[in-house]
């Protein structure tokens, strides 16, 4: 079942992205009396699985999932129909259009993507909110258990205070990708204030210990479920160990050390259960566990626990714009960072570089709408920046060509743009092959 949820997200986020992607191009080529022979979701190699046929064109699914498109007439592109390029020009056709029109007209995939993700955040602001701790209730900082974290220097119990100069007042979910992208961090260790500098490889250092957040809040050890078997029956499910071997552990990290200390020993461990606290006896395994299942409280109890004060902030509608554009923009300018670090071969950042598994594995297990567009608008963003990449057969290839005949007064040959085509054609399977060997690579190695 998790799996066809998975799946169901991926497939409905794809679908959307596209069929408003190839839209963006089909309104002003319509508007401009260009005509569109085809719009298909996904692509219609030899055959289609549905396909019907309104005015002069034919709408349909292709059965192959890595994409879609629109075919204009008189438009090189991957169909590359020379037999049509070949006849006389007709005004109805792409060629036959002022280059000002032909610019709009590629331009509108990416800017319906743009404008999607701007439109997601702002409904996620007014249906959602803000949900955040602020960084200065941090008392006792964050759980570090990556290992590329801690090589770089941070420690479990750091709070950051700055990434780049920019102080952190928050902690959220963009924080993550905040430290990924950061070059210098501020943090607070023990009341003092230290600086680390991350490695330059820091990316290509991730990709090679197990994945775990790089930052994440510190939680209390809470029983999830005691196995028949196990030797600490008298632990209850919902129990909260705040205290082992008479020492304190308000988290379980803390936990964790003390059971490390105390291997193969009967100790004395101190729960909260029921808001009393209960004294039992439990005995550490070999492996320095109680084997317990671990649970997990939600940020309600966590505040009623007294552990962190939640900040929420609601907005209007009108509020909403505001925080949704900068939101947007936010991820924009990120992932833009991102790209450039994949550019970057000394920063290992290729190496991450991922296919349709990757984007598939981004979707949880669980059906959350708030999740669902969080990725959605993050995957339109991503959408928009890769097919403004000035490679020939990106809408971002023919965007250059266009500015080139608008400022030099000079259209490109049919032949030279064919062969921009294909050669772009070319880069593009590149890429593709690459980014999807990525995903088998990782499978292989389970990482």
């Amino acid at each position: 079942m998790d799996i066809v949820i998975k799946l169901s997200q991926f497939l409905l986020s794809l679908s959307l992205l596209i069929i408003l992607h190839e839209l963006g191009h089909f309104i002003p080529a319509k508007l401009f009396k260009t005509r569109v022979e085809k719009f298909y979701l996904f692509f219609d190699v030899k055959y289609s699985l549905l396909k019907k046929k309104i005015g002069e064109t034919e709408y349909g699914i292709g059965w192959l999932p890595l994409g879609g498109y629109v075919k204009i007439s008189g438009m090189i592109d991957e169909s590359m129909d020379k037999e049509q390029m070949a006849l006389p020009p007709q005004p109805w056709e792409f060629r036959s259009k002022p280059a000002w029109q032909r610019l709009i007209i590629m331009l509108g995939g990416v800017t319906v993507n743009f404008i999607l993700a701007f439109i997601i955040y702002i409904g996620m602001a007014f249906a959602y909110g803000e949900t955040y701790i602020a960084n200065s209730d941090l008392k006792d900082g964050l759980l570090i258990e990556n290992k590329a974290m801690q090589n770089a220097g941070f420690k479990t119990g750091d709070r950051i205070i700055s990434i780049d100069g920019e102080k952190v007042e928050r902690f959220d979910n963009g924080i993550n990708a905040k430290v990924v992208m950061g070059k210098h961090i501020l943090i607070e260790r023990n009341g003092i204030e230290q600086s680390i500098t991350i490695p330059n490889d820091f990316v290509d250092q991730l990709s090679k210990h197990e994945k775990a957040p790089l930052v994440s809040i510190r939680m209390p050890f809470v029983i999830g479920a005691v196995a028949a078997d196990s030797k600490n029956t008298a632990l209850q499910p919902k129990d909260i160990v705040i205290a082992l071997n008479g020492q304190k552990t308000k988290y379980f990290d803390e936990a964790k050390t003390v059971l490390e200390n105390n291997k193969n020993k009967t100790i004395n461990a101190t729960v909260l259960r029921n808001q009393n606290e209960v004294q039992v006896p439990v005995m550490v395994s070999k492996d320095g566990k109680l084997g317990v299942q671990i649970g997990g409280l939600g940020m309600e109890s966590l505040e009623k626990l007294g552990y962190y004060k939640i900040s929420k902030q609601e907005f209007g509608l009108l509020e909403s714009i505001p925080v949704g554009l900068t939101k947007g923009k936010d991820q924009l300018v990120g992932y833009g960072k991102q790209l450039k670090m994949i550019f970057s071969p000394s920063t290992g950042a290729y190496k991450q570089v991922g296919g349709f598994k990757a984007i598939f594995d981004i979707f949880p297990n669980t059906w959350s709408w708030e999740v669902f567009w969080t990725i959605t608008a993050l995957l339109s963003i991503m959408l928009g920046v890769m097919n403004l990449l000035p490679i020939p057969a990106l809408d971002g290839g023919h965007v250059m060509f266009l500015l080139y005949e608008i400022v030099s007064g000079k259209k490109p040959s049919d032949k030279f743009l064919e062969n921009a085509q294909m050669v772009g054609f070319v880069l593009l399977i590149t890429l593709l092959l690459f980014a999807n060997g990525n995903d088998i690579y990782k499978a292989i190695l389970g990482k």
